[in-house]
């Protein structure tokens, strides 16, 4: 398998997070088994693994958009688990990019991005607009910032949704399967725009089925598989020389 590899610079705007033996059930299921992970600051790691390994709650835990039921997540030395923590603030500090974009269908582009400004960074109103606009531009949304989400393209709700989460100028970036929703020609331009975050020193936690970013843009790439951590490695590692009998298989499917 011919592997490629980028490097990233890291910078001083990187947070870490560190997941110390998280566990997680819902009912009688448990979907986290002891999951221990650093994730460098300045760095982008992937995580892959099958559906229904525990990918996305993992990424979840993160913010405490799941709460769970035993272990530790930090947010460089802030517990982010710890019950007295202001979540909001928390949260202010992590940008998440769902899946399924998560847009207000009836306010525009501009307002969707300029309400968290104005109710939990406090802006007043033309400035919130000034930042959004930037960050309209910065993905290539110049001048559609009247636009609702029905009248643009699936790629382009996206973009809004990474310009919506940049805006809140957070210190680490969540991307859950961001490109799953999107046709195979709209997954280009939102990848590139991530791998210019990678690029630039951004923190970033990205669940992936794309392989190909995970070669080039990670620092560190892990796989999950029934809720546990199997394999953690560089890109050249990971995909060139994968140790565990279940990891070579999954790579053998998908690649």
């Amino acid at each position: 398998m011919t592997t490629q590899t980028t490097s990233q610079t890291p910078t001083a705007r990187g947070t870490s997070v560190t997941f110390e033996h998280v566990n997680k059930r819902f009912g009688r299921t448990q979907v986290l088994h002891d999951i221990c992970l650093q994730v460098p600051g300045g760095q982008t790691t992937c995580i892959v693994g099958p559906s229904g390994s525990g990918k996305s709650t993992l990424l979840r835990c993160t913010n405490r958009l799941e709460e769970p039921d035993e272990g530790r997540v930090l947010l460089g030395d802030t517990e982010v688990t710890d019950r007295s923590a202001n979540i909001d603030a928390v949260r202010a500090r992590v940008g998440m990019v769902f899946q399924n974009f998560n847009l207000f269908p009836y306010r525009t582009a501009l307002d969707n991005i300029t309400l968290a400004l104005r109710r939990v960074r406090k802006l007043p109103a033309e400035e919130a607009a000034e930042r959004a606009r930037e960050q309209l531009a910065s993905v290539g949304l110049a001048g559609l910032e009247h636009r609702r989400p029905a009248q643009l393209s699936g790629g382009q709700q996206q973009r809004v949704a990474i310009a919506r989460a940049l805006a809140m100028e957070p210190e680490v970036m969540l991307f859950d399967e961001a490109t799953s929703a999107l046709d195979p020609e709209l997954v280009k331009g939102v990848l590139s725009i991530m791998r210019d975050l990678a690029g630039q020193g951004m923190t970033m936690i990205v669940v992936t089925h794309e392989m190909r970013f995970a070669q080039e843009a990670a620092g560190q790439v892990v796989f999950l598989d029934h809720g546990r951590l199997i394999e953690k490695a560089a890109p050249d590692k990971f995909f060139g020389a994968p140790e565990s009998p279940r990891l070579q298989a999954f790579l053998s499917a998908v690649t």
